[in-house]
């Protein structure tokens, strides 16, 4: 007879996830688009193109929840208040894809070489985070807007170089398996 480690109960399934984000503003978001679909189209790809209102640069994961966690939402608006730093350029001029899961590799837009704006962004909220007792273990920061998922593994390309002004950064509650992002937090970066 199996038992649960939980006396029977199981483990709630994440419905929500919470994550810091950079968009690109919606012409920029357009022109990504439109890059996903062409290279999809000459690399011959499978995978459907990520929603244009969803294209971001992920800078910090908070985590995946079953319900929306208000105190932790609360706490990471408190830290994300606390950023200081001026606007910046965002430059991105390479595609390729990361291992990801077996069938479901990203297909990304990766940063140009001395993305610092988007790097000190990562690390001056990062600091927050930890300092609020929010931080999670991470892998090494890699600014990327993921275009698509797909099965194959491309190697790294040249793309002719795009990016915008980063005028802010956000809090994303995205609701698993709905495919709709809501913004809960805004907080503008100096200088826009």
């Amino acid at each position: 007879m199996h038992q649960s480690s939980l006396g029977g109960f199981a483990a709630p399934h994440p419905t929500d996830r919470l994550f810091f984000a950079v968009m690109p503003p919606p012409a920029v978001a357009e022109r990504l688009a439109t890059l996903a679909g062409e290279l999809r189209e000459r690399l011959g790809l499978r995978g459907r193109p990520r929603p244009t209102g969803h294209l971001h640069v992920t800078l910090h994961h908070l985590g995946d929840f079953a319900g929306l966690p208000r105190q932790r939402v609360d706490d990471a608006c408190a830290a994300a208040a606390g950023v200081a730093l001026p606007s910046f350029e965002a430059g991105f001029d390479r595609v390729g894809s990361f291992s990801g899961r077996a069938g479901k590799h990203p297909f990304v837009l990766l940063g140009a070489e001395g993305a610092t704006g988007l790097a000190q962004l990562h690390d001056r909220l990062g600091a927050r985070l930890a300092a609020a007792g929010l931080a999670r273990r991470e892998r090494a920061f890699m600014p990327h807007v993921t275009l698509l998922y797909d099965s194959r593994i491309i190697a790294t390309l040249p793309v002719e170089p795009l990016g915008w002004r980063v005028g802010e950064f956000l809090l994303i509650h995205s609701l698993l398996g709905r495919t709709e992002y809501r913004v809960l937090g805004r907080w503008p970066l100096a200088g826009v």
